[in-house]
C-alpha cells in the first residue's frame, strides 16, 4: 500500500549524516508550518534547488521526526554539520531517525512537499 509522507530534500552528504547519527540538527532559513514534524521523509540530492519548480531525482535515505525548532547558535556548528555559522537561521532538532537502507529513488523538490512510499517495504518505518 502507498501512503504519503512529506519530505526535504538535502544536498549530499547531509542526508547520510543524519542516517549515520553525524548531523543531528538541519539548518534552514525558514521553519515547518507545525511543529513536531513526525515522519518526515529526508531525501538527499545532488545539487541545491534554488528556485520554485526545481527538481531533481534524489534517493529516500531516512525518515526522521523534527521535534523542535530555535535559532540557531554558533556553538551548535557541528551538530549541524556546518561549513560556516550565520545569524539568521533555524535550527531544526531531528530525533528518531530511521535510515532507509537501501535508500528508495524519488523526486527532490523544494521545501517540504509529499512522497508516496511503499508501506509495505520493510525499509518504511
Amino acid at each position: 500500500m502507498k501512503t504519503e509522507f512529506q519530505a526535504l530534500s538535502i544536498v549530499v552528504p547531509s542526508g547520510t549524516r543524519i542516517t549515520k547519527g553525524l548531523k543531528t540538527l538541519e539548518v534552514r532559513s525558514w521553519l515547518p508550518e507545525q511543529l513536531p514534524l513526525k515522519n518526515l521523509v529526508i531525501v538527499e540530492n545532488q545539487h541545491y534547488l534554488n528556485k520554485d519548480g526545481d527538481e531533481e531525482l534524489g534517493h529516500a535515505v531516512a525518515i526522521v521526526d523534527v521535534v523542535s525548532a530555535h535559532p540557531w547558535r554558533p556553538d551548535e556548528f557541528e551538530a549541524a554539520c556546518a561549513n560556516y555559522w550565520a545569524e539568521g537561521y533555524f535550527a531544526w532538532v531531528l530525533e528518531n531517525v530511521r535510515a532507509i537502507d537501501p535508500p528508495l529513488a524519488v523526486v527532490a523538490k523544494r521545501n517540504i512537499y509529499t512522497v508516496l512510499l511503499e508501506t509495505s517495504d520493510k525499509r518504511i518505518l
